[in-house]
């Protein structure tokens, strides 16, 4: 088996099953990379935490702190890629509302952020301030509708209707609102780490990520 940090295809079996490189000396765990190669092909195919455990006979918990783990690693990795761009060609500013609320009633419900195009055609996203700070204030004052007619050029059917300033924006908009939903509710403080999925899906595929994690299993 060959080490999974250098990938030398020299290690040798230790006394309680762990294998240690000839080459680097890092030692792992097979039993723990097989479990962490299914749990991401699982992650990679889409399929829930609890679908994963129920599959490979794990615990939730285990799944469901390993997909934390993808998804805060994905971001890192997002963020690291668009710093070292070469070329930014177009952004626009959106607002995800759930499809099952009222754009009139929630509109401070939403999530606002920017959706860049860079290096031709890879997206990147800045979330921005969260718009529930102002939500109180102008329900009390009975102010939403008018904050309504001021956002809604930001939702999708407004945004849709408009000619693209670049196709990349609107085709990641549709991709998100096709994949967002098949999550049952997303905690607000955690849908930063969902959006970055999303981009992450839409610019690269399931052999990055394995080559992402390949030392994290």
């Amino acid at each position: 088996m060959e080490c999974i940090y250098c990938r030398h295809p020299i290690t040798y079996e230790l006394a309680n099953k762990q294998r240690k490189c000839q080459r680097c000396r890092r030692k792992f765990s097979p039993k723990r990379v097989e479990r962490g190669i299914r749990i991401t092909e699982c992650f990679c195919k889409e399929k829930s935490a609890r679908a994963c455990a129920k599959q490979h006979s794990l615990s939730y918990e285990t799944v469901k702190k390993q997909y934390e783990r993808i998804r805060t690693k994905i971001a890192l990795f997002l963020e690291e890629r668009y710093q070292s761009r070469t070329s930014t060609e177009a952004y626009e500013e959106y607002i995800y509302l759930e499809k099952s609320k009222d754009p009139i009633k929630q509109i401070f419900d939403g999530y606002n952020f920017l959706t860049f195009v860079y290096d031709k055609d890879l997206v990147y996203n800045i979330l921005m301030p969260n718009l529930a700070r102002f939500k109180s204030s102008f329900y009390d004052d009975g102010l939403n509708k008018i904050y309504y007619n001021e956002f809604r050029h930001f939702l999708r059917s407004a945004k849709i209707a408009k000619n693209p300033s670049h196709p990349k924006i609107y085709e990641f908009w549709e991709y998100l609102e096709y994949f967002l939903p098949k999550f049952r509710g997303i905690k607000r403080e955690n849908f930063f780490y969902y959006l970055k999925e999303v981009e992450f899906r839409f610019n690269f595929d399931c052999n990055t990520l394995m080559d992402l994690l390949q030392n994290d299993f």
